[in-house]
Order: structure tokens, then C-alpha cells, then sequence
């Protein structure tokens, strides 16, 4: 979820529910699939999340609609897998 509440915290009790039932790890909003939206965003954000949005999914092939998103709910333990892989070089906070 972005700090700037873009994403709305209604949103969060259905996506805990729907981690419980199916027992995903990650469990993603999506602004381009039926019930999902931007408000707030002038055309040219827009259009640069559809643009980032396209060429991911040609590219990448994930099989997800929203790749530029950020509202996704975690399990811990996934999460803390993920983590502990993770190695930087240069600035982290």
C-alpha cells in the first residue's frame, strides 16, 4: 500500500479474507481488471502506468493485469523468505 493513500484501505479486509481461503502468499490489487480504478491521476500519469503496464506484460508474460501496482498483501513468512535472498549493492534502507 503507497503511503500516500492512493490505494484505498477498504480494500484490506477482503484481501486478508481472500489470502485465508485460498492460502495464497501474496495476495495483489489491480487497477485494470473489473472493480479496480485511478482517481486523482492527471492523462499523463495515466498513461505512463498503462505504457509501464504493456510493456512489462508483453515482455514478461506474468500472467497478472497490474504490474506497476503496489497494494499486495504478504504473508509473513513469504515475505520473509524473499528477504533474506535479497542482496544490494549501494543504497538501501
Amino acid at each position: 500500500m503507497d503511503s500516500d493513500l492512493s490505494h484505498n484501505p477498504k480494500f484490506i479486509p477482503p484481501f486478508i479474507i481472500r489470502q485465508e481461503l485460498s492460502g495464497c502468499d501474496i495476495v495483489t490489487g489491480t487497477r485494470y481488471s473489473q472493480g479496480g480504478g485511478i482517481t486523482g491521476w492527471g492523462f499523463k500519469r495515466k498513461l505512463m502506468s498503462q505504457v509501464a503496464n504493456f510493456l512489462a506484460l508483453e515482455l514478461l508474460k506474468p500472467g497478472l493485469t497490474d504490474l506497476t501496482g503496489s497494494y499486495r498483501l504478504y504473508k509473513k513468512e513469504a515475505l520473509d523468505k524473499v528477504i533474506s535472498n535479497v542482496r544490494s549493492k549501494g543504497y538501501v534502507f
